[in-house]
């Protein structure tokens, strides 16, 4: 079952909490909640509002326990900017532009959870058999009969 929060017009820019985000997806929730208390960005903070706001929403309205939970999403969109106004030289004013952004958070009893140990000795697997599949094939051209590599005759030059 999927669980869901959302954080609208978080004053800082999308970009900046992506950064962050990318980190925490895919994560036990426990993991992500020691991920983001020991980063020190703001994004960091908000998101840790936002995915606490889902544990409380999966216990209270789903009746999930939260050692279950993972990110299953932590996606980042734009939110309304807000159009400001700096004064320059000779009378003339810049524009600057102060971006928000909505961010949300889905989390999920369903996915396995799949630690690092679990992907490098997937890795190691992947590679192993790979290794085999190319001795095999070195074995097979091997074992083929040689042919005599004779020079391919040069056609005939037609006399005039």
């Amino acid at each position: 079952m999927e669980v869901r929060s959302t954080y609208k017009y978080a004053r800082i820019s999308p970009f900046k909490v992506r950064e962050v985000t990318r980190e925490i997806q895919g994560l036990p929730v426990s993991a992500a909640l020691d991920l983001l208390a020991f980063t020190p960005k703001k994004a960091a903070f908000l998101i840790g509002k936002t995915l606490k706001s889902a544990i409380a929403n999966a216990e209270n309205n789903a009746n999930l326990k939260p050692d279950g939970l993972v990110v299953k999403e932590a996606a980042v969109g734009e939110g309304p900017t807000l159009k400001r106004i700096m004064a320059r030289a000779r009378g003339s004013a810049s524009r600057i532009l102060k971006r928000t952004s909505h961010i949300r958070i889905v989390l999920s009893d369903d996915i396995p959870i799949e630690t690092r140990k679990q992907r490098k000795e997937k890795r190691e697997a992947e590679k192993r058999a790979a290794k085999k599949e190319m001795a095999s094939k070195a074995e097979g051209a091997a074992t083929a009969p040689d042919q005599k590599s004779a020079k391919p005759k040069r056609p005939a030059k037609m006399k005039k």
